[in-house]
């Protein structure tokens, strides 16, 4: 009997696991950057390999990085909007392209548009590593400080942006007057 009981036990105890896995939200993959400083880096600008862009680039204004390739599927979807975001001139947005090449991500913005204040270029990827990117398209806001405020994993719409984005902007402008 008592052989049993273990098993019906450890079952009943990863009920409740599975249980909240159903309910969870897929497009929240907690981030340990959130609420800490973005990562400090400096790469190549996308346009100008003689140019540097990092964190330094957008600190001091509240900003968006948004972590972007040209073999991205999610990408492209997004890329209208953020063309539209970029005219609305709400927060400035930077690029960060990742594991990607050159030649073609230049080719992608002078086809598609250009919505970035500044690209960076990170070919091997490594910089996205020390963001916690688990793929692309992913779009952190930061404060003035360039602490991370919140990210978000996925294709930017105009309802993430008017759900998600827009209240922690309005809160952060309030915030800082």
């Amino acid at each position: 009997m008592s052989r049993y009981i273990v098993p019906i036990v450890a079952f009943a105890i990863m009920i409740p696991i599975f249980v909240v896995g159903l309910w969870r939200n897929k497009n929240e993959i907690p981030s340990p950057l959130l609420d800490q400083p973005s990562p400090e880096y400096s790469l190549p600008a996308l346009a100008d390999p003689n140019q540097q862009v990092g964190s330094e680039t957008y600190k001091g204004q509240i900003a968006l990085v948004n972590i972007w390739a040209t073999w991205c599927v999610g990408c492209r979807a997004e890329h209208e909007f953020l063309m539209e975001l970029a005219a609305r001139d709400v927060v400035p947005i930077f690029g960060l392209n990742w594991r990607d090449q050159r030649a073609e991500a230049l080719q992608w913005l002078a086809d598609l548009g250009d919505p970035y204040m500044a690209s960076a270029f990170d070919g091997e990827g490594t910089v996205g590593i020390d963001w916690g990117v688990y793929g692309a398209p992913e779009t952190f806001l930061l404060d003035e400080q360039g602490t991370v405020v919140y990210k978000h994993i996925s294709p930017l719409t105009e309802q993430v942006w008017q759900d998600e984005f827009m209240p922690r902007i309005e809160q952060l402008r309030g915030a800082s007057r």
